[in-house]
């Protein structure tokens, strides 16, 4: 969208439709919503999709008064300019109600209290991944004050939700979610999302320590990022966007982000959306969970368990991990029959030793011909994209063109719309589903008896596959590469 043409298409965004008996009309009926969710690649604000939601008035005074003293894990960061990310294994946590949440967040002295030892100048509190069936589990009734039917998924409410409450400064450490996409539903202050699309990958230095299931960390601060120890991060495209109250951010599958409040208190309804992609990480998954585990469980016993994420709520054994990944090589050929799709062995292999032509990786160019039909690929979808948009629905864009992209220009820059505050778009994952993947192996395997000869899946026949020469090859240049940042 243009710098000169924005003022103008927010601008008509005041006249919103009105129904047949005055009330006021959503830009986009259900189905409308999820068709552009289930085809739209790229991260995009939707506007004027959830004024009736009840839980459009859930500030943090609020919801005290609906919990009722019932207390909260707060994870506990310092304000700093480091250029190490502040992964969740580098905080500390402490248990609190709400109220003494607004007490210390008002910068009132702690003399006594769960904040006493974080000075409010120094330490900011983040209630994260929050999930509604544990936070509100006495008072079910509110899983009724969102309402994601509206967005085409007929049922689903704050039942399938999560919860996040932080104070200035609270972010997430930057990372993809494994599985399925996300819908964001800012209601209380304002966050300031960095996204990098997935073709990044490359660029953002991924990394699974500290472990947690469905989440692949960057080993960057990609608000102050160390460009002598990192620089093919240059390369990677920064989205930007700062999410105001009303508003409702879609992030694409595998879409890289960085999550941070810039206003006082914050709070923040998302839901993870399943995708049919879904049942292959779920192997993916279970297969690195294994690994991890297999192998940080050998070091010294007296070693710290920092490699494990605090939402990870144990250090799972061997034999349970072995159960986890079958369930899920189960659940993916169940779905597989379902769908009346066929596994084409030959094909995955031939495209293994291929080394995914068809997805060049940074380190391996393109050569003409492939570089023209992938030109012509982004080009069409760009094209069927941009006839989504409109002022109701709007693209985060990247903060600049080209290579070498750095963050540029101030995020808190705001223009006026409908009487709120609105960011101005620049111009130039946890336990997330673990819990709902291990239900859906679970019952896949529960379902039918695991034929050996074709399904189980043995330790031999991982570790068959983890010590295949090309894997090892592989290994070995990543390893190799890594020391030498």
């Amino acid at each position: 969208m243009a710098a000169d043409g924005r003022g103008d298409a927010l601008g008509n965004c005041a006249r919103i439709a009105v129904g047949e008996g005055g009330e006021r009309a959503k830009p986009f009926t259900p189905e409308k919503a999820k068709e552009i969710i289930m085809s739209l690649q790229q991260p995009a604000v939707f506007y004027n999709m959830v004024f009736d939601w009840p839980a459009r008035h859930w500030t943090v005074t609020h919801l005290s008064e609906v919990l009722q003293g019932k207390q909260i894990r707060f994870r506990m960061g310092r304000r700093s300019t480091d250029t190490v990310p502040q992964y969740e294994t580098a905080c500390s946590y402490v248990d609190a109600t709400l109220e003494e949440f607004l007490t210390w967040n008002c910068d009132q002295p702690c003399v006594s209290g769960p904040f006493k030892d974080y000075d409010h100048s120094k330490f900011w509190a983040y209630a994260d991944y929050k999930y509604f069936v544990t936070l509100f589990e006495d008072n079910t009734d509110v899983f009724q004050e969102v309402m994601w039917s509206d967005f085409g998924f007929p049922g689903r409410n704050g039942q399938e939700s999560t919860l996040w409450i932080g104070s200035l400064g609270a972010h997430t450490p930057c990372h993809l979610d494994s599985y399925g996409c996300n819908l964001v539903f800012q209601v209380q202050g304002r966050k300031t999302w960095h996204l990098f699309p997935p073709e990044d990958t490359p660029f953002l230095y991924p990394t699974r320590i500290p472990y947690e299931e469905s989440s692949v960390f960057s080993k960057i601060n990609v608000v102050n990022p160390d460009l002598k120890r990192f620089p093919q991060f240059q390369k990677a495209r920064r989205h930007m966007v700062t999410l105001s109250p009303g508003q409702v951010l879609f992030v694409p599958r595998h879409w890289w982000h960085y999550v941070e409040s810039v206003d006082p208190a914050t709070v923040s309804i998302n839901s993870w959306i399943e995708l049919e992609e879904d049942h292959l990480t779920r192997v993916e998954e279970a297969i690195t969970r294994m690994l991890v585990c297999a192998l940080k469980n050998a070091e010294d016993p007296s070693h710290p368990a920092a490699w494990l994420n605090p939402t990870e709520v144990e250090e799972t054994s061997h034999e349970v991990n072995c159960c986890y990944l079958n369930g899920a090589v189960c659940a993916f050929f169940d779905h597989c029959e379902r769908a009346n799709k066929e596994v084409d062995v030959q094909a995955l292999r031939a495209n293994g030793e291929s080394g995914r032509k068809e997805e060049p990786s940074a380190q391996e160019p393109m050569d003409m011909e492939q570089a023209h039909r992938h030109s012509s690929v982004v080009e069409t979808q760009k094209q069927e994209a941009a006839g989504l948009f409109s002022p109701d629905l709007v693209p985060v864009t990247p903060t600049c063109e080209g290579k070498g992209c750095t963050l540029e220009g101030d995020s808190k820059d705001f223009i006026k719309r409908d009487g709120e505050h609105v960011a101005e778009l620049p111009c130039s994952k946890r336990q997330k589903t673990s819990k709902r993947a291990s239900a859906v192996a679970e019952q896949a395997t529960s379902k039918r008896p695991v034929a050996p000869s074709r399904m189980f899946v043995s330790t031999d026949d991982l570790l068959d596959c983890l010590v295949n020469p090309q894997v090892t090859r592989m290994v070995a240049q990543l390893l190799i590469q890594g020391k030498s940042l």
